[in-house]
């Protein structure tokens, strides 16, 4: 081979792999090529506004997809039409003389009996499907392939506030969100995800701070631009948010979750890595990863975007008219009488069938 063919060859496979790398790198980065998002006065990537997640689509996919990442076009209109018709229902009037028992057995989106007691207007968990870049999504987590969280390591015991001792005890035996201290579900995060309704949040930046107004219970975010994680053993309730930006991405790491906020049974070593990337005048990509070695086999990883939400976020007036927690507790007390008086009821026929009857009873 002559040399000059030889150095065009190497000429040739070295453009091969530039092309190669530039588009992996396309590929890599969501905002290559495409919507540039602009810049705040700081220099930074302008994030601010209201934003929703809400979002007929889940974290984990539903059997039926298999290892699909994208919904087919009759796929969105079934699972679109079917929450339109649960939501009309909803709104039909309720006869005002029906009890709890009379609810159905299944409402839909995974409630029952009491969980039916809400009409239409009080929820708003979205009525389309998640879509990434125009794609319909089956699930927001994208790895593991199938859509399901990876699987525990043995001995992991996945714990809940409602099975735990003590419950309903007293308030502080009480989980945050039932006493209104913090989101319910996970909505604050992270991984911040949508609930049956106030999905909403408002992203405020300065230069050294952003701030992540949750509707869902009034909770605010702080993350700490530049910053290192705190070395004091404080647990925040939403853990411990440092960032920095990449190019047009804020990223986001947190550590030092306390136990009342789990992800999924994970905390003392859970690590989450967000990405936020505006990629479109009214649209955020929010891409996230989430590792405990002590909790899960493997990170798992996933992505939705934020859409632009109308108005303004008011405050959730969480305990205004709501008797539910002296419910909870009072009910409590009135398991633990009954079951005081079935105690004092056994113990005195023990006694009772222990002592010899006294009447007929002669000395010898």
């Amino acid at each position: 081979m002559s040399t000059k063919k030889f150095t065009a060859l190497l000429a040739g496979a070295a453009m091969s792999a530039l092309a190669v790398s530039a588009a992996l790198a396309a590929a890599a980065s969501p905002a290559a090529g495409a919507y540039k998002a602009p810049l705040n006065a700081h220099g930074q990537p302008d994030l601010e506004g209201t934003w929703t997640n809400a979002s007929l689509t889940v974290l984990e996919r539903p059997k039926e997809y298999g290892n699909r990442r994208a919904m087919t076009g009759e796929e969105v209109k079934k699972v679109e039409g079917d929450d339109a018709k649960l939501m009309a229902d909803g709104n039909k009037p309720t006869d005002p003389k029906v009890k709890t028992t009379d609810l159905p057995h299944d409402c839909g989106r995974g409630f029952s009996g009491a969980g039916c007691g809400y009409n239409s207007a009080w929820i708003d968990p979205g009525s389309t499907v998640m879509r990434v870049n125009g794609e319909p999504r089956t699930s927001f987590i994208t790895d593991p392939a199938d859509g399901h969280l990876p699987p525990y390591k043995p001995g992991v015991v996945q714990t809940s506030m409602y099975v735990r001792a003590h419950y309903g005890e007293n308030p502080e035996n009480q989980t945050l969100a039932e006493r209104c201290l913090t989101s319910f579900g996970y909505s604050a995060g992270p991984v911040m995800l949508p609930l049956l309704y106030n999905n909403n949040y408002e992203i405020a930046q300065s230069k050294d701070t952003v701030a992540i107004v949750v509707e869902m219970v009034h909770d605010v975010r702080i993350i700490h631009i530049g910053a290192k994680h705190r070395t004091d053993g404080a647990r925040p309730w939403m853990g411990d948010s440092i960032g920095w930006y990449e190019g047009p991405t804020l990223v986001v790491e947190t550590t030092n979750f306390p136990e009342a906020t789990a992800l999924r049974s994970a905390w003392k070593e859970l690590k989450v890595t967000e990405r936020f990337t505006r990629v479109g005048p009214h649209r955020i990509l929010y891409q996230f990863k989430a590792e405990d070695p002590t909790v899960w086999d493997r990170p798992w990883s996933g992505e939705y975007e934020f859409s632009s939400s109308k108005g303004r976020i008011f405050e959730y007036a969480c305990h205004e008219g709501n008797y539910a927690l002296e419910g909870i507790l009072s009910g409590a007390r009135a398991d633990e009488a009954a079951a005081a008086e079935k105690a004092k009821a056994a113990a005195a026929n023990k006694t009772a069938a222990a002592t010899p009857a006294a009447n007929g009873t002669k000395k010898q």
